[in-house]
């Protein structure tokens, strides 16, 4: 498998170059990228320090760098074309047509798009973190009427982190509840869960893929073995679908897709 270095390099936080970049690179899924973020690359002196680290990588990968980059001063990025990459400046790909098509000037301020966050929306992001920290794996149940969404589904599905990426980033008050082997015995979903069907929502996945999660965390154990997980899935899915609840296959998706998909099949990003 091919290996390239790539360095995310931004006169901020970096979020930008990472973000943009990321997205590019998950369409190379037969090249091993190494990542590397450089962030608050605010002077000339770290400028260079960035062009020796990029310098290096590539002559241990004996090929040229990859570097998208957000920095706005250009005298500060046009350094960046002397060292041994191939770069991509984000902003710059995008702010120059713009300025052309607008017919005028960006402002070319630092960390603008960190500085337009509404406060209102990022309290109420906040707050979301905080619900949804709270009511994880079932540990609270009687906030269940403040939720917007509650997942539900085998243990290690992916439940938590979805949960704590739409309260981030869409300020979605989501809980979660693992449905275990004993919630099974009845047939039915768990009696908290009934007067809340409707905000239901299910996540399942492959029992291949569930009993390697389950073995990192309890190694060659009943409840990692793939029998277990097969009965588990089987009869969790079979008990959802019998209530009407939606639910979406998570094995191949990043948390981002999951959470997408939720938005679409439930409305909550409209």
């Amino acid at each position: 498998m091919q290996r390239r270095s790539v360095f995310f390099i931004s006169d901020s936080t970096g979020i930008t170059a990472q973000t943009l970049g990321q997205s590019v690179l998950s369409q190379f899924e037969s090249v091993e990228f190494e990542h590397c973020v450089i962030p608050n690359v605010n002077s000339i002196a770290k400028v260079h320090d960035a062009i020796d680290r990029i310098n290096k990588a590539s002559e241990k990968d004996k090929a040229s760098a990859i570097v998208f980059d957000t920095l706005l001063d250009e005298k500060m990025a046009s350094l960046l074309d002397a060292a041994n990459c191939l770069r991509f400046n984000m902003l710059e790909t995008y702010i120059k047509p713009l300025e052309k098509e607008l017919n005028t000037a960006s402002s070319h301020t630092v960390g603008r798009a960190h500085g337009q966050i509404n406060k209102k929306n990022y309290d109420s992001r906040i707050d979301a973190v905080h619900f949804a920290m709270d009511n994880d794996d079932g540990a609270r149940t009687h906030y269940y009427d403040k939720a917007d969404i509650i997942l539900t589904g085998v243990s290690r599905s992916g439940k938590t982190p979805t949960c704590l990426y739409l309260a981030l980033q869409h300020g979605i008050y989501a809980a979660n509840y693992p449905i275990t082997e004993e919630d099974l015995e009845s047939m039915e979903i768990p009696s908290v869960l009934k007067p809340y069907r409707k905000k239901l929502f299910g996540l399942t996945i492959s029992p291949e893929r569930l009993t390697k999660i389950r073995h990192e965390r309890k190694s060659n154990s009943r409840y990692a073995s793939i029998r277990q997980c097969q009965m588990e899935i089987a009869e969790v899915e079979a008990m959802l679908r019998r209530i009407g609840v939606a639910q979406v296959d998570v094995t191949d998706l990043s948390i981002e897709e999951i959470a997408a998909a939720i938005l679409e099949q439930t409305g909550l990003g409209h």
